[in-house]
């Protein structure tokens, strides 16, 4: 069911007032009066033209990326859409969610690069990265105006399986402004996101990060999560249900983060280091693992600890702990407060290290 949306038109009008000089009249010959000579309408612009499903795949398997992210035990596959000839590709943040390397490999002129992350936003799963010694890359044309209606006929493409091929997947849009709760296929995390794109054409892992296009080859959208299993013994699901990041959504936070302006979800560079995970505690944010030769560790913060102060600022959930990260960086000193499991209060300065994206 689509749920309805207001939009709201504003017009504006422009009132240009000249200032009035007193004069003598103007005398006017008499004669027939002057003839008004219509000006020609501008033509109108020329019809999108609309490509067969074949034409539309040559045109964007050039412009992507498959992705490999390596985190230390797990190796996650996914794709990338090249947005300029330099190599800044755009791709989901869960895709190099905990990466401590990332390769990428262009379908367009089949070199292998190594990727840095610019950035992201983990709350809307957008990812923003620059690949190393690129140039020349053909990138991705987006949709001037995207505006999707449903029964659209749109295609996804992506690196289905992590095969290092290009798979297309195609279908009609089916839904707009869809939230959905996605979880990951590498460690089964969730996270909740808004104002998607639904389609009926069958996404698969892998295809995470790559361009939903229209019939004209535009991008529309950043392919995300979907309900086809990975396991091919499994039946397929009767009516395949995906789901992408509207293209205009994703830009601004590539435009965010290529201006390097943080904001309370969008984290510029590299990843910040404090080395434990957290859950919620009435007292604050409760340790529920120190990772081994990190700072956290080093300072003596101990599973069942529970942060309350980070930086002076009271820690009243893990929510509060880790949107504070997000605006820090490696080399940042901040004083961390704590209880112990004896419930001791106690302090200390940190200095933060470089770790995987988050």
């Amino acid at each position: 069911m689509t749920t309805p949306r207001a939009a709201t038109v504003l017009a504006v009008a422009t009132a240009v007032i000249g200032s009035l000089l007193l004069s003598a009249p103007t005398v006017r010959e008499s004669g027939p009066p002057a003839a008004t000579v219509a000006q020609p309408a501008p033509p109108p612009p020329p019809p999108p033209v609309v490509l067969t499903p074949e034409e539309v795949e040559a045109r964007v398997i050039p412009a992507i990326v498959t992705l490999v992210a390596d985190s230390g035990l797990v190796e996650t596959a996914g794709t990338g859409i090249v947005l300029t000839p330099d190599g800044v590709v755009l791709t989901n943040h869960h895709v190099i969610d905990g990466a401590l390397d990332i390769s990428a490999v262009s379908l367009g002129n089949g070199a292998e690069y190594v990727a840095d992350v610019l950035g992201y936003d983990s709350s809307r799963d957008i990812a923003v990265l620059r690949l190393q010694g690129a140039g020349d890359l053909s990138a991705a044309p987006l949709a001037k105006d995207p505006a999707v209606g449903i029964g659209d006929p749109v295609t996804a493409v992506g690196n289905a399986e992590g095969g290092g091929v290009p798979v297309a997947a195609r279908g009609f849009v089916t839904d707009l402004g869809q939230a959905i709760t996605a979880r990951s296929s590498t460690d089964g995390s969730r996270n909740r996101l808004n104002g998607l794109i639904q389609i009926d054409a069958a996404v698969r892992p892998g295809d995470s990060g790559g361009p939903l296009v229209d019939a004209t080859a535009a991008v529309i959208g950043v392919n995300t999560a979907g309900n086809a299993d990975s396991d091919p013994t499994k039946p397929a699901p009767a009516q395949p249900r995906s789901y992408a990041v509207p293209i205009d959504t994703a830009m601004t936070i590539v435009d965010q983060v290529r201006a390097g302006t943080a904001s309370a979800t969008v984290h510029i560079g590299d990843t910040p280091l404090l080395g434990i995970s957290v859950t919620d505690d009435p007292r604050g944010a409760e340790v529920l693992w120190v990772s081994i030769g990190t700072p956290a560790d080093d300072a003596g913060i101990e599973i069942g600890d529970v942060v309350t102060e980070f930086d002076g600022i009271p820690i009243r959930s893990s929510d509060d702990l880790s949107g504070l990260m997000i605006a820090r960086h490696p080399g940042d000193a901040v004083e961390i407060r704590w209880l112990d499991e004896t419930g001791r209060p106690r302090s200390t300065t940190i200095v933060l290290e470089k770790g995987p994206p988050r």
